[in-house]
């Protein structure tokens, strides 16, 4: 059994590798002063399918459940249905249940207990007749302006938008409320909603809570990493070969550090999952070479990984290497569970379906009128032998015989 730890450690635990912190002086009244488990939540739009950047807030899960703190992960599905239709809203409840397959597995995987994690369904609570009305409440107060700003960089902006898009970030907002949490937790990209929060709760009766935000780690491609974009970052599920791929065709400038995708996933996912398998204390990356080529390079800080690549000891391609290596072992105990799984893997085909391939028309050659056996467009036979259409002048000779021929001497005359 884990020391326990003192109030102080839990708060430096809690404040781990975090980018930012709004209201800190909650965490200390909760954690120091009130001596109680601080409550929080983390939520995820149920959308496209989880990726490897989904272990850096999981890193942060395993420090908060370290530090004693109440933990409570919302599988927001209603929401991933609001972000432009991202989630069908026939497959949002299988996708939700995929996502809670994916997270226990993920932290499984990396030695993390989830006795003490609590999942929530957004829509067991979001619809309910208290939520509705103070989501009415709250949109009294809030403007159509600071509701599209808060959710600019979360909610997926296009022309002529419609209005699920602004409900999004009251609802995300309300959801503190409602969860009865003392923070909330997410990525540095929800800093405007949690923003909105902090101002507007209070003008409907409700507290003000703390706000905890991780970095967010570039894609393969540079720029977010996205379930949307398949080029720019690594499905839980994808193949070694697949990873190999990814991973090579990854950004990676020599000797720039500012960018590199692949030195942000060393920094913020590799070297603190092997801490969290170690069982804490000091993580380890490893780079293999070539035989004859000399001894593994080993990082245990992510300083000297990028003064070694500054300084090209450590090249694209090595760290290429050691990153699909390191990767494919992460990912390995994931897969396996997920092939062991019938459950599992009867939801992923129901989450996401694969796309219906739609049968090519064979199109009827228009020989045109001058073809033999050709007709003008418009033109159709009829039962009894007659032409009915629009053009039917053009080849609509006679109605018998006798008719015929006289054309025909009209025609040579």
């Amino acid at each position: 059994m884990s020391e326990e730890l003192s109030p102080q450690d839990k708060l430096a635990l809690i404040k781990e590798s975090l980018q930012e912190v709004l209201k800190p002086e909650i965490l200390e009244e909760i954690i120091v002063k009130q001596n109680r488990p601080l409550i929080m939540y983390w939520g995820t739009a149920t959308t496209g399918r989880p990726h490897c950047g989904y272990f850096v807030p999981l890193v942060k899960l395993a420090h908060f459940l370290r530090a004693g703190c109440r933990l409570k992960v919302l599988l927001a599905d209603i929401h991933g249905f609001l972000d432009n239709l991202k989630a069908p809203i026939e497959l949002i409840q299988y996708r939700a249940e995929y996502y809670k397959f994916v997270i226990k597995a993920s932290l499984r995987s990396i030695n993390v207990p989830i006795e003490q994690l609590e999942f929530s369904l957004g829509s067991e609570h979001q619809l309910t007749p208290k939520y509705t009305m103070d989501l009415f409440r709250l949109s009294s107060v809030v403007t159509e302006h600071d509701s599209k700003k808060a959710g600019a960089e979360v909610v997926k902006q296009v022309d002529n938008a419609t209005l699920s898009g602004l409900i999004y970030p009251l609802m995300q907002a309300l959801d503190e409320e409602h969860l009865g949490v003392d923070a909330q937790f997410g990525g540095v990209d929800q800093r405007k909603i949690f923003t909105l929060a902090a101002e507007q709760l209070p003008k409907i009766g409700y507290k003000e809570r703390a706000h905890l935000m991780n970095t967010m780690v570039p894609g393969l491609a540079g720029g977010k990493m996205s379930s949307s974009d398949p080029d720019s970052k690594i499905d839980l599920l994808d193949t070694p070969d697949g990873i190999k791929k990814k991973i090579k065709k990854a950004y990676a400038v020599p000797k720039e550090v500012e960018g590199n995708g692949i030195i942000s996933f060393v920094e913020y996912v590799l070297l603190p999952v092997s801490a969290l398998k170690a069982g804490g204390g000091t993580g380890k990356f490893v780079v293999e070479k070539r035989e004859g080529e000399g001894e593994p390079l080993v990082y245990e800080s992510i300083e000297a990984l990028k003064d070694d690549y500054i300084a090209d000891r450590l090249t694209p391609q090595l760290l290429k290497n050691g990153v699909s290596a390191a990767l494919t072992a992460l990912l390995e105990p994931i897969q396996a569970e997920f092939q062991a799984s019938k459950e599992w893997q009867e939801i992923e085909r129901k989450a996401y379906p694969p796309p219906e391939v739609k049968k090519k028309e064979k199109k009827v050659k228009d020989k045109g009128s001058r073809h033999p056996g050709g007709a003008p467009k418009g033109i159709e036979a009829q039962p009894d032998g007659h032409i009915e259409g629009a053009g039917k002048s053009e080849i609509n000779l006679a109605s018998d015989a006798t008719e015929a021929m006289k054309n025909l001497e009209v025609a040579q005359k």
